[in-house]
């Protein structure tokens, strides 16, 4: 029976080869996405820790090309589902159609949706109406769907990277909290600085456009999740996801900063995804453990769609960037 150490040392040696892929699959998905290296780190992260991402960002921002080469470059099965106002439940999880044998007998047969996939792309969800918004939260939060009181499980891994524009509001429904709260971050896509758009300017307007290569399987990146789980986590890290996390909720142990501007914090699901977040970002640097910096980068990705400023807040100039930015001083 192999011992504690001989065990912790297949880890370390596991973790460190799987560092040395990532690294390759970076390479990978900057070859097509270029100058957003955050973003991608952003993206891989959400996966890496098993969640879900929300993109948010103006069109042409290649939102849906980031979607595509990371299933493409993490050897993912991807579908795309435009959402729109008449978008209906069934058009994403699938319906029963009743068929006819040769022999006259009928039956139903189920007939899968676009959901039945491992990385799913919801372009605009936020134009979909909310009965067809909630469809995704029970495939979002329990890996299966339920049609006609029959499970029917998702494939495994399975992921949704959901795009929104936060420009057009214009005849769209507004995620609710619930479904916002399934998102392990939201990434905010900047536009590309002035080298990365001329490097695309020359990239996809030739005859030929650069394609990423695949680098890992969906089975390796299962593996490279099960290990995200088992990175060893301090004390100090530990307490500083909790101390973060509830000082951004308002109440009696509050203080008059938080209670003023801050209606509604973030959940338990917070503290959750800045575990799982920063041992993904760390493994994605080539470290073995998470540090405080780890769990700086993230608290903004992982607060910003969990949070809601109270009307005195907005009226004096307060954005949730700046109290967010104010939450992190305390752990600086």
């Amino acid at each position: 029976m192999a011992s504690i150490n001989e065990a912790d040392k297949h880890i370390v040696s596991e973790l460190d080869q799987m560092a040395g892929r990532l690294e390759k699959v970076r390479e990978a998905i900057g070859r097509v996405i270029f100058g957003q290296s955050e973003v991608i780190d952003l993206s891989l992260t959400a996966i890496l820790a098993g969640g879900h991402g929300l993109l948010v960002g103006a069109p042409g921002l290649a939102k849906t090309k980031l979607a595509t080469t990371l299933g493409r470059v993490l050897g993912l099965e991807e579908k795309r589902i435009q959402f729109t106002p008449d978008l209906m439940p069934a058009d994403i999880l699938g319906s029963e159609v009743l068929d006819e044998s040769e022999h006259g007998r009928r039956q139903f047969r189920f007939v899968p949706g676009p959901v039945f996939c491992q990385l799913l792309m919801a372009d605009e969800i936020n134009r979909a109406s909310p009965r067809t918004q909630s469809a995704l939260l029970q495939a979002m939060q329990e890996h299966h769907i339920t049609v006609a009181g029959v499970r029917h499980d998702l494939p495994r891994p399975f992921h949704v990277l959901a795009t929104q524009n936060p420009i057009e509001q214009e005849g769209t429904y507004p995620l609710p909290e619930a479904q916002l709260d399934r998102f392990l971050v939201e990434i905010d896509i900047p536009y590309p600085a002035l080298d990365a758009e001329r490097r695309m300017l020359f990239a996809t307007t030739g005859t030929e456009e650069d394609e990423a290569p695949t680098v890992l399987t969906s089975g390796e990146l299962m593996k490279i999740q099960h290990l995200v789980r088992l990175m060893p986590v301090g004390e100090q890290v530990a307490d500083a996801i909790l101390s973060v996390v509830r000082a951004a909720r308002p109440g009696k142990e509050a203080d008059d900063f938080v209670n003023k501007t801050i209606g509604w914090g973030p959940s338990p699901r917070a503290s959750q995804a800045l575990m799982l977040g920063s041992r993904a970002r760390a493994l994605l640097g080539g470290r073995l453990s998470p540090s405080i910096d780890d769990v700086l980068a993230l608290v903004g990705p992982v607060f910003r769609h969990r949070m809601a400023l109270t009307f005195s807040a907005r009226a004096d100039g307060e954005t949730i960037d700046s109290v967010i930015d104010r939450l992190k001083t305390r752990l600086s």
